[in-house]
């Protein structure tokens, strides 16, 4: 009866199309690792909190540093190094390779400036080479069209000739 029951809750929450009420339907699976458990917490002053805070983000203690204490409200989180995801290798076999991170892998605090969905790591810069590359195109292109205004371009052909330049050399009256 109870089989029944789910089977009857399943086939509704196909018919209402919500995934999240379908996966939940069908997993017994509790749900673990909120945003609660993943947040920084205070800053480590000491060897076994550095050493806590390295094992919580799955580091080695040599690897792990903290952002420095300066206010900004990082905490333990460890300071990663500023590489974009762009210059990470693309054929390294990633648990998640839209992202081209590994399962548990921390991301960097700055992540919305470092993913692939932005054209480098400093956007100034690339957005004045566009820039400068657009207005060298344009001013390029009025140039040469300002060098070669004088100049005609055109089939070379020579006029047009007629037999005889004129002269009459048949006639279609009797003699």
């Amino acid at each position: 009866m109870s089989a029944l029951i789910k089977g009857i809750k399943l086939a509704s929450n196909v018919g209402n199309r919500t995934p999240m009420l379908l996966f939940t339907a069908m997993s017994n699976r509790k749900a673990s690792h909120w945003n609660k458990d993943l947040k920084p917490g205070p800053y480590p002053k000491t060897e076994e909190e550095r050493v806590a805070a390295a094992k919580k983000y799955n580091l080695l203690r040599e690897d792990y540093e903290p952002y420095p204490d300066d206010g900004m409200g990082f905490g333990d989180y460890p300071h990663l190094p500023d590489v974009p995801v762009e210059c990470k290798d693309p054929y390294y076999p990633y648990d998640l390779p839209e992202f081209k991170r590994n399962f548990s892998e921390p991301v960097h605090a700055h992540v919305d400036t470092y993913s692939e969905d932005r054209t480098r790591a400093d956007p100034f810069i690339s957005h004045w080479w566009m820039l400068l590359s657009f207005s060298a195109a344009v001013f390029g292109s009025l140039a040469f069209y300002y060098w070669m205004e004088d100049k005609r371009i055109y089939r070379p052909v020579t006029p047009k000739q007629l037999p005889g330049g004129g002269k009459v050399h048949y006639t279609f009256e009797r003699n």
